[in-house]
């Protein structure tokens, strides 16, 4: 009869573990970067493992149809659906993670910073971000076809036709045209708060609400230019010499969106690894992500779109294809 007893004892302490477990387990979603979707074996590989790593469910959040309208959904749309699934997911509505990828990193802190009734993102982890903007063209393997590239886009980029047609104009900062990036501009200088005049203070005090950052830079990153853009980093105005680290921008040091705020309190953590973009290791994974999909108290209770432009986007589409990147390819590649 003792034996029986401290059988049932030991199995209802385990059910009340378990439950509690269940109870704290904090879910966590991924949005995938450009030229990619969440059906893709990468992504879902990437999700999966994260979950099983973590111990917390993981959902991918597609926008549209993934890889087309990657490209050309503008990010602001973009970033809207995603609100609004997060917002319908009963799952997120205690709280959750974000583990953004390249593009997807801008459109989860578009989901922080803009989404209004959305769930509280508790742990933000940004791999290969693009958060102070890029200066060149992705994916350049020449520097011939750069140039040229280069001077299309940049005499068009902040028209509205390219603006509201290609995703990567929303984010594409020259650092020797400020006044037309500020003015033309749809999504970049909204997300940092970068317009004086409409500067919102709800987007920082939702930015610094967060409990931990987690910003992975890509040491041999060519697709993003400049790479320090994923710390925040960037040119100064007027310049395409040298990179500022984020301590010495003025997003920084006037503190336009929080990042001031959680550094110094600590809660920012600069990761550095290496690898091209997005080539990340699953150790690299499980050191620098996975601990923020853990939840702690879990742990404590174990332990106790025609148009006269058409020609522009065609020109980007053969590019991509002539250096290597159809349609179809994943960036994501994760290796052992």
């Amino acid at each position: 009869m003792a034996s029986l007893s401290i059988s049932l004892s030991t199995v209802l302490i385990f059910i009340i573990c378990t439950l509690t477990l269940t109870a704290h387990s904090v879910p966590f979603i991924v949005l995938h970067g450009i030229i990619d979707k969440c059906s893709s074996e990468v992504v879902t590989t990437f999700t999966e493992n994260l979950s099983n790593w973590s111990g917390s469910q993981g959902y991918c959040v597609e926008i549209g149809d993934g890889v087309s309208d990657s490209w050309t959904m503008p990010m602001l749309e973009q970033t809207a659906i995603a609100c609004e699934k997060v917002k319908n997911i009963s799952e997120l509505s205690e709280g959750y993670n974000i583990v953004g990828l390249s593009q997807g990193t801008l459109i989860g802190r578009g989901v922080v910073e803009l989404c209004d009734g959305a769930p509280p993102v508790k742990n933000f982890i940004s791999v290969g971000g693009v958060h102070a903007g890029i200066a060149s063209i992705p994916f350049c393997g020449s520097e011939r076809i750069c140039a040229l590239l280069d001077q299309l886009i940049e005499s068009m980029v902040y028209t509205d036709w390219v603006q509201e047609h290609l995703a990567p104009s929303n984010y594409m900062k020259i650092p020797i045209d400020i006044s037309a990036y500020l003015e033309g501009c749809k999504f970049l200088p909204k997300l940092n708060n970068e317009i004086n005049a409409t500067r919102n203070s709800t987007y920082k005090e939702r930015f610094a609400s967060l409990q931990n950052l987690v910003l992975i830079m890509f040491e041999q990153d060519t697709v993003l230019v400049p790479k320090e853009t994923s710390w925040f980093g960037y040119y100064p105005d007027g310049a395409f010499y040298p990179v500022l680290p984020a301590q010495e921008t003025l997003l920084y040091t006037e503190d336009w969106i929080g990042l001031k705020i959680l550094d110094e309190a600590g809660k920012v953590k600069f990761i550095n690894v290496s690898g091209g973009h997005l080539e990340i290791s699953t150790s690299d994974m499980k050191t620098y992500i996975v601990p923020y999909l853990e939840d702690e108290t879990s742990r404590q209770v174990v332990i106790t779109e025609t148009s006269p432009f058409n020609w522009l986007s065609s020109i980007w589409h053969f590019f991509l294809e002539l250096i290597g990147f159809s349609k179809d390819q994943p960036l994501l590649r994760m290796v052992d």
